[in-house]
């Protein structure tokens, strides 16, 4: 990290291999993380000498979250693999803790998009592997697909809700309009 970067205060709830990997990448780049996951042996993921915080709780316990300083985080990630955990966890940070970047692991591809278009920023590793194969099989690139799936603005909403209001067209004009 450079002079002019400013250091992160990071939350990471679950410590499988996902949040372990991004707790190591960040804390060593220099930034403040602190992982919370239930297990104790979640946290044998971690180097011995892991520079940042962990912390055995619930990662859905609002007075946990409170007590690792969720209300002060720039970033916090929900990577346990529980897509209700993550949904929950994440919606604690953004709406209670007004934490400005969010993110849930969401592993089902429906459930996913759904949370994305209430508001959730979502990362869905079913999509993430389905693409990569399809793209070494040959196929073209999904765009959705493409890392974290953030929420629409409230503008591009609007748009979408007054293209849906519109009055519908029989299928023949539709297809010849």
């Amino acid at each position: 990290m450079t002079d002019d970067e400013r250091s992160l205060r990071v939350i990471i709830v679950g410590c499988g291999r996902v949040g372990a990997g991004i707790a190591e990448r960040l804390a060593r780049s220099g930034h403040d993380v602190t992982v919370i996951d239930l297990s104790t042996h979640a946290f044998n993921r971690l180097e011995p000498d892991f520079p940042g915080h962990a912390v055995r709780a619930d990662g859905t316990d609002e007075d946990v979250l409170r007590r690792v300083g969720t209300q002060d985080a720039d970033l916090f990630f929900a990577l346990t693999e529980g897509d209700n955990r993550n949904v929950l966890a994440a919606q604690l940070a953004n709406e209670t803790f007004r934490v400005p970047r969010v993110v849930a692991k969401v592993n089902d591809p429906v459930r996913a998009e759904a949370y994305t278009m209430l508001g959730l920023a979502t990362i869905c590793r079913t999509r993430l592997l389905v693409d990569a194969l399809a793209r070494y099989a040959g196929l073209e690139a999904d765009l959705g697909a493409n890392g974290v799936r953030q929420p629409e603005s409230p503008l591009d909403q609007e748009e979408q809700l007054a293209e849906s209001a519109a009055p519908a067209q029989p299928v023949a004009q539709a297809v010849e309009g």
